[in-house]
């Protein structure tokens, strides 16, 4: 089993194809979740929607299916198109994630890409939070360029 990080290969198609709407929620955009994942899961390039196979277990304010993102909606700058998330918390929480899988619930939990920690994250009995990047032309959690 292996999580490696990448952007998911159906939702490259699913861009081409409008399926996909980055505005921000209180514009008409599309809802999107983050759920986490033990090391056991694969998750990769090839993952086309969310699975609860390997998903990290209820605990504190992590449920089931993970915690909606805010979108910061979509921005263009050195010919370089974006987006990014803000941070997303879960408190009182016991987890130990190795990633995390971001994926579209308004296209039937479609998946977007997947996040390889790199290692075990733990939080015990605390706060367990994703880091989002800062939204740039090099940093983003989601950049196209040509």
């Amino acid at each position: 089993m292996a999580i490696t990080q990448a952007v998911a290969n159906s939702f490259k198609q699913q861009l081409l194809e409008a399926k996909q709407n980055f505005l921000t929620s209180g514009s008409g955009g599309n809802t999107f979740k983050l759920a986490l994942y033990s090391s056991s899961a694969t998750l990769n390039s090839a993952t086309t929607v969310y699975t609860t196979t390997s998903e990290v277990g209820d605990s504190g304010s992590y449920s089931a299916g993970g915690g909606t993102l805010v979108n910061s909606g979509t921005s263009i700058s050195a010919g370089v198109a974006r987006t990014t998330f803000a941070n997303l918390s879960f408190t009182s929480a016991t987890i130990t994630a190795r990633g995390a899988l971001i994926y579209n619930t308004s296209q039937s939990n479609a998946a977007v890409c997947v996040l390889d920690f790199g290692s075990d994250k733990t939080a015990t009995s605390g706060t367990f939070t994703i880091q989002f990047p800062a939204n740039t032309s090099t940093a983003s959690i989601l950049r196209i360029s040509g």
